[in-house]
């Protein structure tokens, strides 16, 4: 077995962390819903228009 060593020396991967984070939050959203997420309901909670905007300045 390989333990990282004690220091600081882990690397992150930040878009695996954020890829883990949406997929909580649509976890999060779904168990929450009465039915299914509808496509809009999933755009919402992922923030697509958000990111759709941001890029389209």
């Amino acid at each position: 077995m390989h333990v990282a060593p004690v220091g600081g020396t882990a690397v992150q991967d930040h878009v695996a962390l954020a890829e883990i984070e949406l997929c909580g939050e649509l976890i999060i959203a779904a168990s929450a819903a009465r039915e299914r997420l509808s496509l809009e309901s999933i755009d919402e909670v992922l923030k697509v228009a958000e990111e759709r905007g941001s890029s389209a300045g």
